[in-house]
């Protein structure tokens, strides 16, 4: 029996215990924010022991959270050795996941199963993965054939994607706890992702001067001002739409207002203003000009209104994915097998989204993005209610992995 249709029996043999595993993972809560998400990883770690993995646990300190804004993060490792020689492959999903919300028809932590889908926060992004990627070196470490490959997997499940990444992957790296020759990232079944958006994301506090609602004159309106920059912001938002991305599967660059908070009463003349911006960038974009051109029209918007004053911070920068040589192998190798499991082809291309395989890439480690999942974010409803996952689905995923990482493990 060759290597693919050992570790197919494996997984397939398997499934029912994944699924519970999956589900397991899915009932313990690590909303982000508010990012407190030991327990989270804690009982990751106590899943993957049951797989008679060794795991590593890696706990960010507080100094480092309190500043960024999250309350706890464990990142986990498993390492694994095959024959000596031969690259480091890491796998990267990440176990926080956003608020569920409202408008949940199912709990969002149970992972009730209907019709062959598992509903839950996490199931599609990326709890699926954590799942995907552990069975998929479990089979190879299961399999006869693991003797004949070359190099080790590493397993990276991090808790802080939803918060950008510089604890989760970000950490692993820059303490140099790890350097992976390759990297596979979480993702959806139907495309390998070999570019994606960059984002930067600004806090803008607009200051005034408070006066009673009767006398405005007496006061300097914080909210008039902010209505100048909104229409500055949006005005440079639609003409974005013209700045086409030559990278398939991203369009143009986009910006959006995603929070205000303001003002003291309704009869009070606002003396502040809190924005928040999120500018996505394609790769083709340079983050440095595009953060100076904001701040630019930031102070012209304003430049005709006394007494207002605008401080400036930023809250992100998530540079873009761009592909590094050797990247194409880990496209070859996961095309081959999926167009044979899948029964179709499976296209290459970027996402406008961004997400931890920036920081591989930065880090000079060829990395593209493929997983358990859906076509599209929206048939997953992930990070809206009822996220759910075919399970047949995360099977076939599964074995898309194992049988990618095989190759690449070969002499």
């Amino acid at each position: 029996m060759n290597l693919d249709d050992e570790l197919a029996r494996w997984i397939d043999a398997h499934h029912p215990e994944q699924v519970d595993f999956l589900r397991e993972l899915v009932r313990v809560p690590s909303d982000t924010p508010p990012g407190d998400n030991a327990a989270a990883a804690e009982k990751a770690a106590a899943l993957l022991t049951s797989l008679d993995f060794s795991v590593e646990r890696h706990p960010v300190p507080e100094s480092f959270l309190r500043g960024y804004g999250m309350q706890s993060v464990t990142n986990l490792i498993i390492r694994h050795r095959f024959g000596d020689g031969g690259p480091t492959i890491a796998l990267n999903a990440h176990g926080d996941v956003v608020p569920p919300g409202e408008g949940w028809t199912k709990p969002p932590y149970e992972g009730v199963v209907e019709n062959g889908r598992m509903y839950g926060r996490g199931v599609a992004v990326s709890k699926s993965d954590i799942a995907s990627y552990s069975y998929a070196l479990a089979a190879l470490r299961a399999s006869t054939e693991g003797g004949r490959l070359y190099g080790a997997v590493e397993l990276h499940f991090t808790y802080d994607e939803e918060f950008g990444g510089l604890a989760g992957p970000g950490f692993l790296l820059t303490q140099e706890l790890t350097r992976p020759d390759y990297a596979i990232a979480a993702s959806f079944s139907y495309a390998v992702v070999t570019a994606h958006n960059g984002c930067l994301q600004l806090e803008l506090t607009v200051h005034g001067k408070s006066g009673h609602g009767a006398m405005p004159e007496t006061g300097r309106d914080a909210f008039r001002a902010g209505n100048a920059i909104l229409n500055a912001i949006y005005a440079e938002a639609d003409a974005l739409k013209a700045q086409k991305s030559g990278v398939p599967g991203i369009d143009h660059p986009t910006m959006i207002v995603g929070l205000m908070r303001g003002g003291i009463n309704t009869n009070v003349v606002p003396d502040r203003l809190t924005l928040k911006i999120d500018r996505r960038m394609t790769p083709e974009e340079d983050p440095v000009p595009v953060e100076a051109g904001l701040r630019s029209l930031i102070d012209r918007a304003i430049a005709g209104y006394d007494g207002i004053r605008v401080d400036v911070r930023r809250l992100l920068l998530a540079r873009a994915l761009k592909p590094l040589p050797g990247h194409e192998k880990l496209v070859a190798a996961i095309q081959r097998h999926g167009r044979r499991i899948f029964g179709e082809d499976i296209p290459a291309s970027g996402t406008p989204l961004y997400a931890d395989a920036r920081l591989y890439g930065e880090h000079g480690i060829p990395v593209v993005m493929y997983g358990a999942g859906p076509k599209t974010i929206e048939e997953s409803n992930a990070k809206r209610p009822d996220e759910n996952l075919a399970l047949d689905d995360l099977r076939r995923a599964t074995l898309v992995i194992a049988c990618a990482v095989g190759d690449m493990l070969r002499r």
